[in-house]
């Protein structure tokens, strides 16, 4: 088929296996340039497919040489229809890792369920012996509780009084106003049950149960905090709570961990465009002002840049992880410069429209960038010609989320 880029409002409806396969070759060959010494020597990456989940397994893999093992749900491609972009990253991934000779399996799966986790920490257990770094990196929209069929749902709303503010429309690249409405008690905590730490507490649970975490090991897992100006609609609001839930359980795992050697750390990231940031409009417009920002004043940084430095200030061998009080690792400290803000707020109220945004803030470079997040607009990619979108996983664990009816 002629696989053409369709979107349906904020979210994309294809992907391109071939586009998406040159963008993974292309950051493995910039990472294979740069080896450092010393790293994981195996990593579990629980959301791996996408963003900040798939540069680390990447980084992990062909920067450190280590083994990895990556968790996903995503769709394959059938005849005439293609998979997501993420289960062609998974896809593409496998393939680069059997070309370098490196260690790589997906389970392909919801990360939330049980039957999941325990097929994940005995394919671990058995063919590695054990992982030393455990990287949680999941945004889900749902969750279903094991054992209870009681289905949780995340949602990106604020907590005491409705927000409005500018923001960002991805469908008409133009600059509206939204108002981020109120969430329920119930839904406050729906959020927190679907993106919070419990779900990383279970994992690692689950992992030491099966003898799959190897001595000393380390488990990392993304966390944001933001400006204030716009705290309403992130870290005042309910993804802001499920996030102190998950530095929270950063200590109580810290502490799970202690007496086998291991450590535990909610990592502090910096906004990004990754697939996820598609939904969240008022943070995409402050995320293309930062972006802009940050490239003029020489501290460009992507999701390949941040999982580099991530695993650098974990494995560095200076003495120890940098951490801020609360003992969260902090990797936004160039988008959280006085200086960096100031622009980015000057900027925010500078802007208005398109035009605007065009002179002020990265929108031709999302532009670009949002259609590769799906393989679409990549250089030397022949979008004319005829393309198989079945793409298989290499040696993927595929488990069903309904056994009765397996994919």
């Amino acid at each position: 088929m002629i696989i053409e880029p369709v979107r349906r409002g904020a979210l994309w409806v294809t992907a391109h296996p071939v586009g998406r396969a040159r963008v993974v070759r292309t950051t493995v060959r910039s990472l294979q340039a740069a080896r450092p010494a010393r790293g994981p020597r195996a990593a579990l990456v629980i959301g791996a497919s996408s963003g900040l989940g798939l540069a680390t397994r990447l980084t992990a893999a062909f920067g450190y040489g280590a083994a990895t093992v990556g968790i996903c749900a995503e769709r394959p491609g059938v005849p005439h229809r293609t998979g997501t972009a993420g289960w062609y990253n998974a896809s593409a991934t496998e393939h680069e890792l059997r070309t370098a000779k490196l260690f790589g399996r997906t389970v392909v799966g919801d990360a939330f369920s049980d039957t999941v986790k325990e097929h994940a920490a005995r394919l671990i257990s058995e063919e590695l012996g054990g992982v030393d770094l455990v990287v949680h990196s999941l945004a889900a929209p749902r969750r279903e509780e094991n054992g209870t069929g009681r289905v949780d749902r995340s949602v990106i709303k604020t907590i005491g009084a409705p927000f409005t503010e500018k923001a960002f429309d991805p469908r008409t690249a133009g600059i509206r106003t939204h108002t981020t409405p109120a969430a329920t008690p119930e839904e406050v905590e729906q959020t927190v049950r679907v993106m919070g730490g419990a779900d990383w507490r279970r994992w690692i649970e689950v992992l030491q149960e099966h003898g799959a975490l190897m001595p000393g090991a380390t488990t990392v897992a993304f966390s944001y905090v933001g400006n204030r100006w716009l705290a309403p609609t992130y870290r005042d609001g309910t993804l802001g709570r499920a996030k102190q839930d998950l530095e929270r359980t950063a200590t109580d795992l810290a502490r799970l961990l202690a007496p086998h050697g291991g450590r535990a750390h909610a990592a502090v990231m910096r906004a990004l465009i990754t697939p996820a940031s598609q939904v969240m409009p008022v943070q995409l417009l402050y995320t293309l002002l930062l972006s802009r920002v940050t490239r003029e004043a020489g501290v460009p940084e992507d999701t390949d840049g941040q999982a580099s430095r991530l695993l650098a200030a974990l494995y560095s061998g200076n003495g120890g992880v940098v951490t801020d009080q609360r003992d969260r690792i902090r990797l936004d400290d160039i988008e959280m410069r006085p200086g960096i803000q100031a622009e980015v707020r000057r900027r925010w109220e500078a802007v208005g429209d398109t035009a605007d945004l065009a002179r002020l803030g990265d929108l031709d470079r999302y532009a670009v960038l949002a259609r590769q997040l799906h393989g679409f607009g990549v250089d030397g990619v022949d979008y004319a010609a005829d393309t198989d979108p079945v793409r298989p996983i290499l040696d993927a664990l595929i488990i069903p989320s309904n056994p009765r009816r397996p994919t």
